[in-house]
């Protein structure tokens, strides 16, 4: 008699994910809210205090690769722990800032800090050890975190009209560590093996093993299989990098962290910004959850149809002039969150199609250093156009630009050849 779950455990971990993604991402995408409640206070300018966001992306894409590189060589568990811990304290250390080197500090070197080495460099090679097929799916769903992250601004919103910011950041930090470190102390895996399982879409994803299948099943062997210096000196990895850097560092973060005020300069209530936000933040979610379908349409063909998406999105919001449009607010949102959320998992399924392996942590980190290099540049360049022109339309075209020329490095890191490359080196 057979005992044998059909329940995959690989399932918890994207849970796991997705509820990671949510709380760790979900201070730092409740920038845009705060910005506005900073400003007033300390009447410093926009590009200067938008550098604290700036800081925080441009050091946490550089924390990627070293933070994937250890998880993978020591205890995965133990690094993402240490990880909540700093994120919380320097979460909780903003409520006591003062000056603009206090933020800098805190939110711009100390909190990417936590995050590196609690959020997504370190979850999206666990999603990868666990699942070798429907990558695109999984990458979806483990992302989608990310996306609801972005209700965090309601959450902040809320929690500032009632109690200020500086007790806000004190709440997010104590929901961090009080929710999080439970999840990832009893229920996170980095590798099937910790749990006797094989990935999913190998020949047996349970422990156990039949004594009558004995054929081993074909390799899939991966595009990049040689040495590391191979993967770092192959074209085809800087396009993914520079693609991401563009695509969320440079246009994603510049819209992003300018938005609410955006939207309060032209007119409209706190209420409705931080909504026009959020309701970003939960079509962002549904673009993640359609990660799929770059494992039906093609990763070059998926970024083309988010970036368009993008577009169209920005167009909307550059028309905004007053409060009599509101439905183009809607628009962007919309499409923007639509745009962004299918983009995300389409390049990091891309990324796996291409150098899966065993330095595919690195591969990953990497991704995440190219969008800390461009978003350095995002939300410190957005705030210095309005300072000196008075406006963020130029900032807007600059993203628009940035989204065309991030899709075309996509296709010319060629993911649609990989399948090919490796049945030939099969």
């Amino acid at each position: 008699m057979s005992n044998k779950s059909t329940f995959f455990y690989g399932w918890v971990i994207v849970a796991s994910s997705v509820a990671g993604m949510i709380l760790v991402y979900g201070i730092r995408h409740s920038f845009p809210v705060f910005f506005p409640h900073i400003l007033a206070e300390f009447k410093w300018s926009r590009g200067s205090t938008a550098m604290m966001l700036s800081l925080n992306i441009f050091i946490y894409g550089f924390l990627a690769p070293f933070a994937g590189t250890l998880a993978d060589r020591w205890k995965p568990k133990r690094v993402m722990v240490w990880g909540v811990i700093v994120l919380g304290l320097a979460t909780a250390g903003c409520a006591f800032a003062h000056a603009l080197w206090h933020f800098y500090l805190l939110f711009g070197f100390l909190m990417p800090l936590g995050t590196a080495f609690s959020g997504w460099p370190i979850l999206a090679p666990t999603l990868m050890n666990w699942f070798s097929r429907r990558r695109g799916l999984v990458m979806g769903l483990g992302q989608m975190g990310g996306g609801l992250s972005f209700g965090y601004s309601m959450l902040a919103e809320l929690s500032i009209s009632q109690v200020g910011w500086r007790d806000t950041y004190l709440i997010l930090a104590a929901i961090l560590v009080a929710v999080l470190l439970p999840i990832y102390l009893l229920f996170f895996y980095y590798r099937p093996e910790e749990k006797g399982l094989k990935p999913y879409g190998a020949i047996d994803s349970s422990p156990r093993h039949s004594p009558k299948v004995e054929k081993a099943a074909p390799k899939k062997t991966p595009v990049f299989a040689g040495a590391l210096n191979e993967i770092l000196s192959a074209p085809r990895l800087w396009f993914l990098v520079l693609s991401y850097a563009l695509y969320w560092g440079i246009a994603g973060y510049l819209v992003l962290a300018h938005q609410v005020k955006f939207t309060e300069d032209v007119g409209y209530g706190s209420f409705f910004s931080v909504s026009i936000f959020a309701l970003l933040g939960l079509t962002l979610f549904l673009g993640q959850s359609l990660g799929f379908l770059s494992d039906w349409m093609g990763r070059e063909k998926t970024a083309t149809l988010a970036t368009s998406l993008s577009v169209v999105a920005l167009l909307a919001l550059i028309s905004v002039r007053d409060t009599s449009q509101p439905w183009l607010l809607y628009v962007y949102s919309i499409c923007f969150g639509l745009g962004g959320g299918l983009f995300s998992p389409t390049i990091y399924a891309a990324s796996a199609d291409i150098f899966y392996g065993r330095f595919f942590s690195v591969v990953a980190g990497l991704l995440l250093t190219g969008m800390g290099v461009g978003g350095v540049l995002g939300p410190w360049l957005g705030g210095y156009i309005y300072d000196i022109s008075g406006s963020y339309v130029s900032a807007f075209f600059l993203c628009i630009f940035s989204l065309i020329v991030s899709c075309l490095c996509l296709w010319m890191a060629a993911p649609r050849k990989a399948v090919k490359e490796r049945g030939k080196t099969g």
